[in-house]
Order: structure tokens, then sequence, then C-alpha cells
């Protein structure tokens, strides 16, 4: 009976070393490795719809900052993406673009907003 009892804790461990190793080998697998610094420093940008014309999109650039110019980088990048995902191209017409036309970017609080419109061919 104490054979049974060994045999069976070494299948438990062998069990519970195999989860181990699925669970460092999803966790290796995350997403951070797509991770894109601008300025040595990560922004974790969104970009959604900002009316029913999903072709009109705002980005928001939270932790501005970290580096005003990293943001404005970031925020052209995630601008870019949406296009790209959305409507297969990369044209933008910026509103309120990450160049700051007139000397004026929104920055809210820690915040920088962009806002632009997919241009399709």
């Amino acid at each position: 009976m104490g054979d049974r009892n060994l045999a069976a804790k070494r299948v438990g461990r062998r069990i519970g070393v195999l989860a181990l190793c699925a669970v460092v080998a999803v966790a290796a697998c995350t997403r951070t490795s797509e991770r894109v610094y601008f300025n040595g420093v990560y922004f974790k940008t969104k970009a959604k719809s900002a009316s029913d014309d999903r072709r009109s999109f705002v980005v928001r650039v939270p932790k501005v900052d970290r580096s005003l110019d990293g943001a404005r980088a970031a925020g052209d990048y995630e601008g870019t993406r949406y296009c790209i995902e959305n409507f297969g191209t990369s044209e933008i017409d910026w509103v309120r673009g990450p160049d700051g036309q007139g000397g004026t970017l929104a920055i809210d609080g820690n915040t920088l907003t962009l806002t632009g419109r997919c241009q399709l061919w």
C-alpha cells in the first residue's frame, strides 16, 4: 500500500510541474514583447471611433509628462494603426494632430488627446 501512495504522490507532482510549465509558457507569450517604445517610454494608448462614422477617431495618450515627444509619436502611431486596421490606409487628416499645428496640443491633466479622420483613396 505504501508503494501506491508513493506512486500517487509522484504522479501528483508531475501534474503540478506540468501545470506550472504550462503557466510559465503562456505567460511568456504575452504581448509585452510587442510593446512599442517612444523616446524610451511605453505609452498605453487607446484609439476609438469618435462618432457613428468610424473614419473619425480619437487617440488618448496618458502620462504625457514622461515624454512629450514620445507621447506625440505614440499618438501618431496609434492613429495610423487604427486607420490601417479598420480601412487599410495610413493616410490621416488630423484635426488635432501630434504636430500641434498652431502651437496647440490638447493636453488635459496628464493625457494627450489627438483627433483625426482616416482618408480613403
